[in-house]
C-alpha cells in the first residue's frame, strides 16, 4: 500500500489522479501523502494544480473525490432549499434528508463581506452524516451557518423528484425549512 519511493511532480499528480479514479470512496490528503511519500501540504498543492487543469476533483469533509462523468448522470435532479436552525440541529437536519435517499451536496451562505460562500458536504448516508458532524466537533470548526444566525442553503440531489419532495416536506415538518 505504501509507496517505496518518493514520487516527483507530474508523476505524482498522475498517480493521484489514478488513485482517485480507482475508487468511489473519498481519499484523505493524509492517505494520499503517505502513498506518495510526501507531506499533506504537497498533496494540497497538487490537488490545486490538478483542479486548475480542470480535473473534476471535489474536496469533501471525508477527503478528495474524482467526479467522473458517470458519477453525475444527466437524470440526477438538483434542488436548492433554504433552511434555518441552531448548530445543535445540524445532524437531525442532514439525517432527515439522507433518510429519503437524497444527497446533501453542499451548504451555501450569504456573507456580508465575501458574498456567497459554498462548502462541499456530499453526504448520502447516516454514517456519512455522523462522520461529518463528528469531524466538525473534533476539529473545533464552526458550521458556516453560524455566520448567518443559522440561515443557509443546501443543494440537494436525487434521482427521484418524489424523494426530494419527501425530504423537503420532512424538513418543513421539523421546522427547518424557510418558505417564501
Amino acid at each position: 500500500m505504501e509507496q517505496e519511493r518518493k514520487l516527483i511532480g507530474e508523476e505524482r499528480r498522475s498517480a493521484i489522479l489514478e488513485w482517485l479514479k480507482e475508487t468511489d470512496t473519498p481519499l484523505t490528503g493524509s492517505f494520499l501523502a503517505k502513498k506518495a511519500a510526501v507531506s499533506r501540504q504537497v498533496i494540497v498543492q497538487d490537488i490545486s494544480l490538478l483542479k486548475a487543469k480542470n480535473e473534476p476533483i471535489i474536496a469533501t469533509s471525508q477527503g478528495y473525490v474524482y467526479m467522473a462523468p458517470q458519477h453525475a448522470p444527466e437524470r440526477e435532479i438538483e434542488q436548492i432549499i433554504a433552511c434555518k436552525h441552531d448548530p445543535v440541529h445540524t445532524e437531525e437536519e442532514l439525517t432527515l434528508i439522507v433518510d429519503f435517499g437524497v444527497t446533501v451536496k453542499d451548504v451555501i451562505i450569504e456573507h456580508p463581506v465575501y458574498g456567497e460562500l459554498t462548502a462541499s458536504i456530499r453526504v448520502s448516508t447516516r454514517k456519512q452524516v455522523a462522520d461529518f458532524v463528528h469531524h466538525i466537533s473534533n476539529t473545533g470548526a464552526s458550521y458556516l451557518s453560524e455566520l448567518t444566525d443559522g440561515v443557509h442553503l443546501h443543494t440537494l440531489t436525487s434521482y427521484s423528484q418524489t424523494q426530494l419532495d419527501q425530504a423537503i416536506q420532512a424538513l418543513d415538518d421539523a421546522g427547518f425549512l424557510i418558505k417564501d
